[in-house]
């Protein structure tokens, strides 16, 4: 901030995190993540805003008094990087942005813009995946050793897994036991997520799937083109970064399974899970579980391969299935999960595509 900024009580804040209530307008960057137009009971239109960078998200706001900045927004892709001037409100405890004017980053930028604080270092290696609709899906397997927990961690665990049958075998309890670590984010890890593009036309060539993928220790893997390996904690990053740039993310089941453990995994390697995928739980964007769309839930079984099934698209579903996840993990077949892995997603995004055509489009949500 200069004396002349000072002077025109505008003030430049270098990132979102640092926009709060004050007597002046700030002036910021950010990348236009989504934007829904509503109005208020007295029929006016207003958009609604959400901004990003690098650390933070916020809400922002456009009245209609504002007819330049509407019209300027309303003309905006969505991930654009643009220039806002505004003031902040609290709205629900938390900054809001009510912009006054807005225009999209151009050549004219001056030294105060750093592109840097808009994309995340982790995009690099994945920037060829970025996509509008991206479909994931994620296997798991223990974290560790059962017998190496603390004793009263292990025997909380071990009253979890015996909980509905307390006198079950030592066979059963151990089997039992790594099914609970695997999908409990607090003792499991993610070691295979797959990406694919949700409007890519099955069979055009560009609805290849890719996994990232965490090899086991000390495995040497001969690793397929569509395979990328990493550590854990790179995957995380990566896959925030994507769905930081996506519109919509498509799970199936993810609600309940893969974006819970994807965030709690991610909390525990302290990686900020940079995009809300959960808080909207009745809109398509920005996280669409077919799941929740088609289930019905306790009136008749609902799995990824009975829609499939139902809907007449291949099955993905093969010699593995989830129980045997961790067991081929231990025998560092990582290659053979990504398989599987990658199976899920093809299915997941041909579900889409038919739910995009026949159902999303006529929703008011979703246009």
């Amino acid at each position: 901030m200069n004396q002349d900024e000072d002077s025109q009580r505008i003030v430049r804040a270098v990132r979102l995190a640092d926009l709060t209530t004050a007597d002046h307008t700030w002036v910021v960057y950010a990348r236009l993540q989504s934007m829904k137009e509503l109005q208020t009971k007295e029929q006016k239109p207003f958009l609604v805003a959400e901004l990003a960078d690098v650390d933070t998200v916020i809400e922002a706001k456009v009245w209609s008094d504002r007819e330049e900045a509407m019209a300027t927004m309303r003309r905006l892709p969505l991930l654009t990087a643009v220039k806002l001037l505004g003031r902040v409100q609290e709205y629900k405890g938390r900054p809001q942005l009510i912009i006054e004017r807005v225009r999209a980053v151009d050549g004219s930028d001056d030294e105060s813009f750093d592109p840097a604080q808009l994309v995340d270092p982790a995009l690099e290696k994945v920037e060829d995946l970025v996509c509008r609709t991206l479909v994931i899906d994620i296997e798991t397997v223990p974290a560790g050793d059962r017998r190496e927990l603390p004793a009263a961690i292990g025997e909380t665990l071990t009253a979890f897994a015996t909980r509905k049958e307390p006198n079950a075998d030592k066979d059963v309890v151990d089997a039992r036991a790594q099914m609970v670590m695997s999908l409990s984010p607090f003792f499991g890890k993610v070691v295979s997520l797959a990406i694919g593009d949700g409007d890519a036309e099955s069979g055009s060539g560009d609805d290849e799937v890719t996994v990232l993928a965490v090899p086991p220790d000390g495995v040497a893997i001969d690793a397929p083109p569509w395979l990328r390996l990493m550590s854990e904690p790179e995957l995380l990053r990566c896959f925030w970064a994507l769905a930081s740039k996506a519109e919509v993310v498509v799970t199936f089941n993810g609600r309940s399974f893969d974006l819970p453990f994807l965030i709690a995994r991610s909390l525990i390697h302290g990686i900020p899970a940079r995009r809300d995928l959960l808080s909207s739980r009745f809109t398509p964007r920005p996280h669409l579980d077919l799941w929740e769309m088609l289930s019905q839930k306790d009136r008749g079984p609902s799995k990824l391969e009975v829609v499939c099934w139902a809907l007449g698209i291949a099955s993905p579903k093969g010699e593995m299935d989830g129980s045997k996840v961790a067991p081929a993990y231990a025998r560092g077949e990582i290659v053979k999960i990504a398989e599987y892995n990658a199976h899920d997603v093809r299915a997941t995004a041909a579900v889409f595509r038919k739910v995009r055509d026949l159902v999303l489009r006529f929703r008011a949500d979703w246009t």
